[in-house]
């Protein structure tokens, strides 16, 4: 195949790919803004302009989890529209295989996957932190109490006794909280004493509180700052607390490193580590699949039940690599392994049915 016919289909896949990631950019960014707003509009100092802020500061990190989709659907509206407009038949009577058409598409979902690993997950990252702090800055202070899943409780161990430490927002990657409640224990076990602080910061042996209220023997007592000592690390409370998702691409492997030097597994950053590297390649098995089912020249409507095929494969795909995510993060498996199989096993499948159908 020449290089202008390969640049062509190159370039066919990249508009549609273009196209589908914009078109699904606003659906989500009107379904989050709506539902953001109801959540918000009775908050004092709530503004539409802050809600639009919010919502488009969370759009990196909710496309990062179509990407694998977007990759599926576009390579099938690519193949499916070249089949239409017959220019993958005169393609074939020209001796090009499916092999050589289908590479520029394959690259393409290579560099798409590359551009999202390296490009739209630091900003992912960076920007969906940004929106936690307006949204905290939004709700700061609206609640003294905190639910049960919104963020992981965690105990620490002082000579004085234990501390349970809950929060509504866990920020900075864990290292800042906010509308955070402390309480302490005597060592029988028994709560002594309650704060309860709009902001938590982790310093060097101690939490340092910010416009905190202190419970103690029926008396409530407010003051700008306050400390609590803790001989918690900073790597323990990351590995804890911490969403890997919010933790950048390029900084997962130094955070695994530190985190693992202090005897913490690290399952959680090392299997979002791996499932990014993994990511390009995923979206590879996605072109093949959908290969599998839009490259056969059909009439109008004949290939509709072969296109839902591909879709809900492309589904299942997506559905077993989340479980087999949730497989390494729990240690069952290696995580290298829990994030490499599925994508190889797809790609046997691609290449193996393009075998049998292609080449006999």
């Amino acid at each position: 195949m020449g290089w202008t016919l390969g640049r062509y289909f190159f370039f066919r896949y990249v508009t549609i790919t273009i196209w589908f990631f914009i078109g699904l950019l606003a659906l989500v960014f009107l379904i989050d803004f709506t539902e953001l707003s109801g959540r918000t509009t009775g908050l004092p100092g709530f503004t539409y302009g802050t809600a639009v802020a919010i919502s488009g500061l969370r759009m990196p990190m909710i496309m990062l989890q179509t990407v694998p989709f977007v990759g599926l659907f576009s390579a099938m509206a690519t193949l499916v529209s070249l089949n239409r407009r017959y220019e993958l038949v005169i393609a074939r009577s020209a001796g090009v295989s499916a092999w050589q058409f289908l590479l520029p598409c394959c690259i393409g979902a290579l560099l798409f996957g590359v551009l999202s690993v390296g490009v739209i997950n630091p900003l992912a990252a960076h920007a969906f932190s940004w929106s936690e702090q307006i949204e905290t800055q939004l709700r700061s202070g609206k609640s003294n109490t905190v639910s049960a899943d919104a963020a992981p409780w965690i105990r620490q161990k002082t000579s004085s006794g234990d501390t349970i430490i809950g929060a509504r927002a866990i920020l900075n990657q864990g290292l800042e909280m906010a509308d955070v409640v402390f309480f302490i224990l005597d060592p029988q076990g028994n709560i002594v004493e309650r704060k309860d602080a709009a902001r938590a910061f982790l310093r060097d042996g101690y939490w340092e509180l910010q416009n905190v209220k202190t419970f103690q023997n029926g008396t409530i007592q407010a003051s700008t700052t306050d400390r609590v000592p803790t001989n918690l690390k900073p790597e323990f409370v990351q590995e804890r607390l911490a969403r890997p998702e919010t933790i950048p691409f390029y900084d997962l492997p130094g955070k695994i490193e530190v985190a693992r030097s202090f005897g913490l597994k690290a399952n959680a950053f090392a299997m979002q580590f791996d499932s990014l590297v993994a990511l390009p390649f995923l979206l590879v098995a996605m072109t093949l699949i959908a290969a599998t089912v839009s490259m056969r020249f059909a009439r109008m409507g004949q290939s509709a039940t072969m296109i839902l095929g591909g879709i809900i494969a492309g589904f299942l795909l997506y559905v077993v690599s989340v479980l087999v995510k949730a497989f390494g993060v729990a240690g069952f498996v290696p995580t290298v392994v829990a994030a490499w199989v599925p994508v190889v096993v797809a790609m046997f499948f691609g290449v193996t049915f393009l075998l049998y159908k292609e080449d006999g």
